[in-house]
């Protein structure tokens, strides 16, 4: 594993008192980055963290220029010795731990008949083999202090298969029972572990340029827009313990379902 040469920010502003850090794992252009900034803005240290590390510098580059604490790392979360790494390095480096989030994607459109065993299995690693380490490794460092916030970014697949879709459902199906098993078990030691399923279109340059009809037509109100999917993962973290949600679902007011 890797990281980027991009420091922690020695900005304290709004900085969380003692220093806690927020781990956003599959920190994307949407949804990913928006929970990290959102994070950011409350003065937790973000540590954000894809396969391909350097794709974070920007998300880094805006907190810190907000005054915010963030840092960027190059993860395979499919990888155990690398995920167990991460938690390791940020606990030593940058701050305990009390949020993590698990948004790696997976989402892969294709015929029964066209998947193959080897892509099958790599969008089923995505999906719940890393969710799986990422939620081991989340227990192993906040379980000590009985307090933290494990969030699951679900999808529409995660309640109901659709044709072509086989494969992703699959792994966010597993993903969502995971959820459920670590939210029953790590609850009555101090954990809130939730699953947002996101069920509709967010709003992201992947989408405007190959949904592109479809994001005209539903209009501003007809796709998510990810700053508002991010207010949601805070709320999340800051309910009170008698009145945990396990389970949200977030759509457009126009989506069908």
């Amino acid at each position: 594993m890797t990281t980027s040469n991009q420091p922690a920010s020695a900005s304290t502003k709004g900085a969380v008192n003692p220093p806690r850090a927020c781990c956003v794992i599959g920190a994307g252009d949407a949804t990913g980055s928006a929970v990290a900034r959102r994070f950011a803005r409350e003065g937790y240290a973000v540590c954000v963290a894809r396969r391909t590390g350097a794709a974070l510098q920007p998300l880094v580059d805006s907190i810190v220029a907000q005054g915010g604490q963030a840092r960027a790392f190059a993860l395979d979360a499919r990888r155990e010795e690398q995920v167990s790494a991460f938690f390791d390095q940020v606990e030593a480096e940058v701050a305990p731990i009390e949020v993590v989030v698990f948004n790696v994607g997976g989402n892969v459109r294709l015929p029964i008949l066209e998947i193959t065993a080897r892509k099958y299995f790599k969008v089923w690693e995505m999906c719940a083999l890393a969710g799986f380490l990422v939620g081991r490794e989340s227990a192993r460092v906040m379980l000590p202090r009985a307090h933290g916030t494990l969030l699951f970014t679900g999808a529409t697949a995660s309640l109901r298969g659709g044709a072509g879709f086989a494969a992703f459902a699959g792994g966010k199906a597993a993903l969502r029972a995971l959820a459920q098993s670590m939210a029953r078990e790590l609850g009555p030691q101090g954990l809130h572990v939730a699953h947002v399923v996101i069920d509709g279109l967010i709003d992201t340059a992947f989408a405007r340029e190959h949904f592109a009809q479809r994001v005209a037509e539903a209009g501003t109100d007809g796709v998510l827009n990810p700053d508002h999917i991010a207010e949601t993962y805070w709320w999340l973290h800051q309910q009170p313990r008698d009145a945990w949600t396990f389970e949200v679902d977030l759509r457009p007011s126009v989506e069908r379902w």
